[in-house]
């Protein structure tokens, strides 16, 4: 498999022009950005994924529902669409649209992985709220994803005080504030 090519941005967040592969911007530590995506149902719960003891990063550890790196090329609300349709798809005929995001915030975060992965993100944080889902009718990719389930805020909160979640504290708190105010 051709690994992803991404784009390298400055500390500012602006593309600098430099596309290497992903393995290369994380093991020198570059700038770049990614996607987070919220599913909540109508009842105001939220997809959770578990996501696979192979991963690298967070092995096993409960997630927000979509997350994931921009190609090069590609904006946010692109690149959105595409990992939901590459991490979870739905029966009956589920398509995503840009216009159903709702841009929330982006913000920029620094973390050593290992020895050589250092992560230096972008993060743009979206909620896109859709009707009629549950567990039973998403299929999601095994290779990224063992588990999902949706949780109301309470459970949410409770799966932050186990430390059970992938370290998302900027996303967890507006997705509170925005759940809170519907």
């Amino acid at each position: 498999m051709k690994e992803e090519l991404i784009d390298v941005l400055d500390e500012n967040g602006i593309k600098t022009g430099e596309i290497l592969p992903r393995s290369v911007v994380h093991k020198q530590g570059l700038w770049h950005r990614i996607i987070v995506v919220a599913i909540v149902n109508e009842k105001n719960e939220i997809l959770m994924q578990q996501r696979s003891n192979n991963k690298d990063k967070n092995p096993g550890k409960w997630d927000i529902s979509v997350t994931g790196h921009l190609s090069a090329g590609q904006d946010s609300l692109t690149a959105a669409t595409r990992e939901i349709s590459e991490e979870v798809s739905v029966s009956l005929g589920y398509s995503v649209e840009v216009k159903d995001f709702r841009f929330m915030f982006s913000y920029r975060k620094e973390e050593q992985v290992s020895n050589d992965h250092y992560d230096r993100q972008y993060y743009d944080f979206f909620i896109l709220r859709q009707k009629g889902l549950s567990a039973d009718n998403i299929r999601f990719q095994a290779s990224e994803v063992q588990a999902i389930k949706f949780v109301n805020i309470s459970e949410l909160n409770e799966m932050r005080e186990q430390g059970v979640l992938v370290p998302r504290d900027e996303c967890y708190d507006e997705l509170a504030n925005y759940l809170f105010r519907m």
